[in-house]
């Protein structure tokens, strides 16, 4: 079973930049969008960013303006560059690709943590 494994997550100050990747471990065909989602401790699950086929990206208010997320549709990849880090940006990051049939497949996540 195709799997994705994110990197990139580790320790940041505020102010800085990190770049999210996430991979698939093998060939996926019908991918509709890929995308980011974030959760911090004691909230739920929240969407970050989204890049549909067509290349159409969509952001969280909070993160618009600082995060970019782009892709490598031959390799299907995408990234999270995350610029401007403040605290708040803390969680674990997920990415995920949308299926054609309705399904959805994600990663493991990749915990990032912004210190003031």
């Amino acid at each position: 079973q195709v799997q994705l494994v994110e990197s990139g997550g580790g320790l940041a100050q505020t102010g800085e930049s990190r770049r999210l990747s996430c991979a698939a471990s093998g060939r996926i065909s019908g991918i509709l969008a890929m995308g980011w989602y974030r959760q911090a401790p004691g909230k739920e699950r929240e969407l970050v960013a989204t890049i549909a086929g067509g290349g159409t990206t969509n952001y969280a208010e909070s993160v618009r303006g600082r995060f970019n997320i782009s892709r490598n549709k031959l390799m299907n990849q995408v990234f999270l560059q995350m610029n401007n880090l403040s605290p708040e940006d803390t969680a674990v990051y997920y990415c995920t690709f949308r299926l054609a049939g309705s399904r959805s497949i994600w990663g493991q996540g990749t915990q990032v943590t912004v210190s003031s």
